[in-house]
């Protein structure tokens, strides 16, 4: 049996109808799940049988017998050994529709609390399964509960964050049965750092889902992350976090902005702070509200050498303003972003925006390979491409990029200002269209700069 299942186990690819028939011919599905209770002694066994069934049950002819033997799954969830709690919780995934929930979801919970990370793991996925069957969420909801272990509460909120993203019934479920106050429990639990780092991570994934700001932004989990900012008391890893967090929610509160823009003060943090204005500016909304309250420090930091990770952090964040990865802002919007960066450069040596840009290209690769993102999001306005081409230095570098690293950037810079200044009525001028024409022809030699199309040479006496 031991060299059977072993084999199974480990045939490559995916086992078929006819494998898995050839083997319970054999060994009787009976024979296989009671030998992970009788030859517990037998080194290798049940690690081996548990790793064959969890293959067998993937094929439809293994599948088909399981219904047989439900009363295996139950017992398997409540076995000493963590081998067969994990191979049941998996099985359930694949035979929900031919077992009694009723009777399975609470001690697939308890193998979620007190099992192993690998029990844990394939429990919570099933809970997930169950959540998905037409009356599971309202079987689950009332069993979740905060319990006295920092473990099983992290594994309760990881539960909580993996069915907030299901559906947007369900996430409005998760808030109407008042779960999110288990985050707020652990987030204000300053007794156990490590308990609040791993509630504010599952938080960071919760907030991923789409639907997360219009039900999260209702909650009080907003104002603890903007009392968190806010207090110089709290761990800087955990400010950062929460910073990150409420990047992700594109909070259009001015207090939680306020709070981020503070910490631009701070040289350890400011990094993050400025990343995290970036995710709220990667939409139209989160732009607009940028560019009326906090922006102008993220400009000002963008064109400041003298900290560099700073300025590398606000360029990549001004991109995102910009609208790198997004249609443009509204009217409003527009206005404040010209003013805010003809003012910045007003207040420096260069004056111009245009001698801001020229500085930024002028510095290492990395700080260019920023400022080529920025350019390629700014000459979608007209007063920047202005800018661009009035500087023939920009220009040139754009079209001539020698650092291999920065080939792509460039290119991707250079096509953005060729198709801004295709679709201008600037061609008129003669310097405007020289430097459209220089910018075609580098479009077309690619990232890379070919000096040009490779031709065939076929000679005469080849051709016979």
């Amino acid at each position: 049996l031991l060299d059977a299942a072993a084999e199974f186990a480990s045939h490559p690819g995916a086992q078929n109808d006819a494998s898995a028939k050839e083997l319970l011919d054999r060994f009787p599905l009976p024979a296989l799940l009671g030998s992970l209770q009788t030859n517990a002694d037998v080194p290798g066994l049940e690690d081996t049988v548990a790793s064959c069934l969890e293959r067998l049950f993937r094929t439809k002819y293994g599948a088909s017998l399981i219904p047989q033997y439900a009363s295996f799954i139950q017992a398997g969830l409540q076995a000493n050994s963590e081998t067969v709690r994990c191979l049941a919780c998996k099985a359930v995934s694949s035979f929900l529709e031919n077992l009694q929930i009723i009777d399975i979801y609470p001690l697939l919970l308890n193998c979620l609390l007190f099992g192993n990370e690998q029990t844990s793991a394939a429990s919570l996925d099933a809970i997930k399964d169950i959540a998905q069957l037409p009356d599971g969420i309202k079987m689950i909801f009332p069993h979740i509960a905060s319990t006295s272990s920092s473990l099983a509460r992290i594994r309760i909120l990881a539960l909580i964050a993996k069915l907030y993203s299901l559906s947007i019934s369900v996430a409005s479920l998760v808030n109407d049965s008042n779960l999110l106050s288990l985050f707020e429990a652990e987030i204000n639990n300053t007794s156990d750092m490590l308990t609040t780092l791993s509630a504010l991570e599952l938080l960071y994934e919760l907030v991923e889902s789409p639907h997360s700001p219009g039900i999260l932004l209702k909650t009080k989990l907003l104002q603890l992350l903007t009392d968190m900012i806010s207090d110089a008391l709290v761990d800087s890893v955990l400010r950062s976090r929460a910073m990150l967090i409420s990047g992700r929610l594109l909070s259009s509160v001015m207090g939680l902005l306020s709070a981020i823009d503070e910490r631009l003060e701070n040289t350890e943090e400011c990094e993050i702070a400025l990343e995290a204005l970036g995710q709220i500016g990667a939409s139209t909304q989160g732009a607009s509200l940028l560019l009326t309250l906090v922006a102008m420090h993220v400009i000002e930091s963008a064109f400041d050498r003298h900290y560099r990770g700073r300025q590398l952090a606000a360029l990549h964040a001004l991109g995102c303003i910009c609208g790198v990865d997004r249609s443009d802002l509204n009217d409003n919007a527009e206005d404040s972003l010209r003013r805010l960066i003809y003012a910045t450069a007003s207040e420096t040596p260069k004056l111009t925006p245009s001698g801001l840009l020229l500085s930024v290209l002028q510095q290492e690769p990395e700080i260019r390979l920023a400022a080529y993102r920025l350019i390629a999001a700014l000459v979608a306005r007209k007063w920047c491409l202005m800018e661009v081409c009035s500087n023939q230095e920009i220009i040139t570098i754009v079209i001539d990029e020698t650092q291999k690293n920065g080939m792509e950037a460039r290119h991707l810079c250079c096509t953005a200002i060729s198709k801004a200044l295709s679709a201008s009525n600037m061609l008129n001028d003669a310097t405007a269209a020289g430097i459209a024409a220089k910018l075609q022809e580098a479009v077309r030699r690619g990232p890379y700069l070919v000096k040009r199309e490779a031709q065939p040479v076929v000679m005469t006496a080849e051709r016979f």
